[in-house]
């Protein structure tokens, strides 16, 4: 289905969402919106259904896998410890980590940083399609995230250009930033998330894990049954005994599936729960009382660290948008916006955002 250039109004924008859930196998079963805007959120809602089989429909209090949008918690973590002086952003990742050991491309390269690593600068590859099969099922244990980096670094330990020099998206750099949280914080990476982003924020509907409170509204994960993506789910290592709960209407319906690296990709949770965050952030860091980050910050995460994102050194394939400190930034005229996406097995979410606006 062609999306409109513009609505009129939001009668036709529920129109054309409510016509495309569900409207073929390569369309979202469901969708749920959530819109804030001066403080408050302005406009929720969801479209077509959660699970299909079982006829649940999507609302704004569904629940989903944040997937790549968890990197967003994650980099406000990092600036967490950073206003708390227990870490400095343009400390090597050395310092915290004393397994890591890279490739430099020379003897001359700048040593990497957090900050690298938050903005994607650091020139450590990205992991490849062996990523889908780090994953897990309900009953089996996770992953401690510094002994997953751990095991994981050696094979992406050849930097593929001068740290500093580019920003090119890789899952590693924030595997490594979830370990740095661990080794200052003595806690886990999901107990810190927890204790200082989600439950100040009141995010009750978010975690690392399906609770039982999240199974009345918990979406189910869908993927159109015949594609390549598809056909390649054992080859990649994705187990679909296991990860499949059952097959209808072109779709394929998921059981839970978790992923192994956290720190990237591990969060689950509503909508109106991610509102929370995002009405935390505008407002310069606090919301109802409970600050999760000083105003500035703030502004460091918003307007520091941007370098051109692209797929080489030189920035060949640049795109009009920049990495900066977990975000993507996209100019737009005389202003920008900060944006980040998620997908991962039967999900795909995004959250945007105009500090200006």
């Amino acid at each position: 289905m062609k999306t409109p250039e513009s609505v009129r109004d939001l009668a036709e924008l529920e129109a054309f969402l409510s016509k495309l859930a569900g409207y073929n196998a390569d369309s979202p079963p469901g969708l749920s919106l959530v819109v804030v805007k001066d403080g408050e959120i302005v406009y929720q809602n969801g479209f077509g259904q959660a699970d299909g089989p079982r006829n649940h429909p999507a609302t704004a209090e569904t629940v989903y896998q944040y997937w790549s949008m968890t990197k967003i918690p994650t980099a406000v973590a990092i600036l967490q410890l950073h206003e708390q002086g227990l870490l400095h952003i343009d400390d090597p990742v050395a310092d915290y980590l004393p397994f890591f050991d890279v490739e430099y491309p020379s003897a001359e390269s700048e040593t990497i940083t957090i900050r690298h690593l938050l903005n994607h600068s650091s020139g450590l590859p990205n992991t490849g399609p062996e990523i889908v099969g780090w994953i897990h099922y309900d009953g089996e244990p996770g992953w401690n995230q510094t002994d997953l980096i751990r095991e994981k670094l050696p094979d992406y330990a050849v930097l593929s250009y001068e740290p500093g020099t580019n920003g090119v998206y890789t899952n590693v750099g924030y595997m490594l930033l979830a370990a740095v949280i661990e080794a200052v914080s003595g806690q886990t990476y999901e107990a810190y998330i927890v204790e200082h982003i989600l439950e100040p924020l009141e995010m009750t509907q978010t975690g690392f894990s399906y609770t039982d409170a999240m199974s009345a509204a918990e979406a189910t994960g869908a993927h159109p049954s015949v594609d390549v993506q598809s056909l390649l789910l054992p080859l990649v290592g994705i187990d679909t005994v296991s990860a499949i709960r059952e097959r209808q209407n072109g779709l394929l319906w998921f059981n839970h599936v978790y992923s192994d690296q956290n720190g990237p990709t591990g969060l689950i949770g509503s909508p109106t729960d991610l509102a929370r965050f995002v009405l935390a952030y505008l407002n310069g860091g606090e919301l109802d009382g409970q600050r999760i980050l000083s105003e500035e910050m703030v502004t460091m995460m918003t307007h520091e660290g941007h370098i051109v994102a692209g797929n080489t050194p030189e920035a060949a394939a640049f795109d009009g948008s920049y990495h900066g400190l977990g975000w993507t930034v996209v100019p737009t005229g005389d202003s920008f916006y900060l944006t980040h996406s998620g997908g991962g097995p039967g999900f795909s979410a995004n959250m945007q955002l105009y500090p200006d606006r």
